[in-house]
């Protein structure tokens, strides 16, 4: 069964090319031409993931955002926008969007965070809440203990509450792009200089946590945040 979107997008000729890309690969996707029709085709469907242009005529997309929330807060978004003030992906984040694509973007790019998106949510909400065991290559992550064990020697570290808290997210994002502003917004909420600082020593010393394991990997996403994955 084909995954059902909401596309919202002022710019029609733009909007007929994504959607059209969309369907390409088997997503049924509705397109609304602003804000308003947006909403009133969510109250009228049930739709699987939310695309929204952000700066829209009648109603923005932050403004239908806040609106899809509190009718159905599950609902996954994903903010388009030609902004790219930290303040408006801030912005876009607290208001539980899933994902922030900045104009312009390569379609390909956003198919694959159609589907990160939609298989993060596969998986039942409840579970990844209240998750609290973790493995990660040779690793067991207890994050409720904030202990990791490498499991070949038994050997463990403690853990500070925001090393555990950012481990968690990778591992919830595993071979996903975790990005830097949702990291510095659920975690220390605040996305400024001297935050994403303090981000890249916590990365640092978790690289290190688990560095006897060669096959794990965090490498930097240029201009957009991190990802662990498991090499071979």
């Amino acid at each position: 069964m084909s995954n059902k979107i909401l596309l919202v997008e002022d710019d029609l000729n733009f909007g007929d090319v994504l959607k059209s890309y969309l369907e390409m690969h088997d997503f049924d996707v509705t397109l609304a031409s602003d804000g308003e029709e947006g909403l009133l085709q969510f109250k009228k469907d049930t739709f699987d993931l939310v695309i929204s242009d952000v700066m829209m005529p009648k109603k923005d997309g932050f403004s239908l955002g806040k609106d899809i929330k509190s009718i159905k807060p599950e609902t996954p978004i994903i903010f388009l926008t030609a902004k790219t003030l930290k303040e408006d992906v801030l912005e876009g984040f607290k208001l539980g969007a899933d994902d922030y694509i900045t104009k312009p973007f390569n379609s390909e790019e956003l198919l694959l965070r159609v589907k990160a998106v939609l298989r993060r949510l596969a998986k039942p909400e409840v579970t990844l809440e209240n998750q609290r065991e973790f493995i990660i290559g040779d690793y067991h992550f207890d994050y409720a203990l904030r202990i990791l064990t490498y499991k070949p020697d038994g050997s463990t570290e403690k853990l500070s509450p925001k090393e555990a808290q950012l481990l968690r997210l990778f591992c919830f994002r595993i071979n996903d792009v975790l990005q830097r502003s949702e990291a510095l917004t659920k975690i220390w909420q605040d996305d400024n200089y001297f935050t994403a600082r303090s981000m890249d020593v916590f990365i640092t010393k978790i690289r290190k946590y688990l560095s006897k394991d060669k096959n794990i990997e965090i490498e930097n996403i240029h201009g957009n945040g991190f990802r662990m994955y498991l090499k071979g």
